[in-house]
């Protein structure tokens, strides 16, 4: 059942993919190399493919960042976004390079001049572009307008764009409203949503090392997600950008708007634990973490919810003293130690696919 009611947006579609318009929200990273370093940046990519990166943006400050997205572009079909600061040069020559879409920052990208230029270019391409706008490098009129970032600072910046835009006729456009700070991104996003229909790309910026970003971006992103709101998401991390594709799918999963890879449900352990958990679950979330099969697994400490836990995931283990029952479609199924529970639970994950494959 459907809980979340998302907010119909305008899509647009970048390489095939699509965003907005009641698609399914993709979930994006950043690269992390030097764009000119191809072999470096390819490997990333790569990494990212795996992991299930949607859409790769690339940062082109220069021209040998230029040369060596045109050369990326020929060894991937993953999507790719330029990201564009200060140069709008660079932009026009991302377009030329074979990039799907450009990002571009109002707050440095230049006078009107430079963005029509863009725009104009982008738009004989056919490609869309991101307004980016962030609260650390507003414009500084929106800045002595205000007196500091605010929610209606960030909008007027990105509205000031978007009527560019219009005055071209071109709406292929998404929209970020980022912040590190979590109340003020959340309070952007939604002004945002009150005021247009664009698709808006989700993120909490500059969150932070992986515990406190996870959590800054399950606060930032999610609080929107669940109201509707938000078309795509990154996660940023100061990771490996692996690690925001991962946290970016369990986020959607927790609300139900993602079901790739495994769901892991297990106790939140007490004093009625027979087993090592902790150690159990640890292994087993690092056992699945790169299997993108999409089934629940459930392993549960003790006998008060850990039948019915267990029995209600596609796999589980009600655990008990030294081992536990496993299910599997809400059927008993056999006993396992809790020794050789991790073992015989990948074998059965193996089972449950074929048996779901016939």
């Amino acid at each position: 059942m459907k809980l979340i009611q998302r907010r119909h947006t305008r899509q647009v579609t970048v390489r095939g993919l699509p965003i907005g318009g009641g698609a399914p929200i993709p979930v994006q990273s950043m690269t992390t190399t030097r764009t000119g370093d191809v072999a470096a940046t390819m490997r990333e990519i790569e990494r990212l493919e795996v992991a299930g990166c949607q859409l790769v943006r690339l940062t082109v400050p220069d021209e040998a960042a230029a040369r060596g997205f045109a050369e990326i572009r020929k060894r991937t079909d993953l999507p790719l976004v330029a990201d564009i600061h200060f140069d709008y040069r660079m932009a026009l020559a991302a377009v030329d390079a074979g990039a799907d879409k450009i990002r571009i920052n109002p707050g440095n990208i230049g006078s009107r001049k430079r963005v029509r230029e863009v725009i104009a270019k982008v738009q004989s391409a056919g490609l869309p572009i991101r307004i980016g706008v962030n609260a650390g490098s507003l414009e500084q009129e929106l800045i002595e307008k205000y007196g500091y970032p605010t929610p209606e600072a960030m909008v007027e910046s990105a509205g000031k764009h978007i009527a560019i835009c219009r005055e071209h006729g071109f709406e292929d456009v998404v929209v970020s409203l980022k912040a590190s700070d979590v109340p003020l991104m959340i309070a952007a996003c939604r002004l945002f949503a009150e005021k247009y229909d664009y698709p808006q790309h989700l993120g909490v910026t500059e969150a932070g090392p992986t515990r406190t970003g996870t959590i800054k971006s399950a606060v930032g992103i999610g609080t929107l997600l669940a109201e509707g709101i938000g078309d795509t998401i990154r996660v940023s991390l100061t990771d490996d950008p692996v690690q925001e594709v991962k946290v970016g799918f369990e986020l959607l999963k927790s609300l139900g708007l993602a079901s790739r890879g495994v769901t892991i449900v297990s106790c939140p352990t007490c004093g009625r634990l027979e087993v090592d958990l902790i150690r159990i679950a640890g292994e087993v979330e690092k056992r699945l973490e790169m299997i993108n099969k999409t089934l629940t697994v459930a392993l549960m400490g003790c006998a008060v919810n850990g039948p019915g836990e267990a029995a209600g995931a596609d796999i589980g283990i009600a655990f008990g003293k030294g081992g536990g029952l496993l299910y599997r479609n809400g059927k008993k199924v056999g006993k396992v130690s809790e020794t050789g529970a991790v073992d015989r639970l990948m074998e059965e994950i193996e089972v449950f696919e074929e048996t779901n494959k016939a």
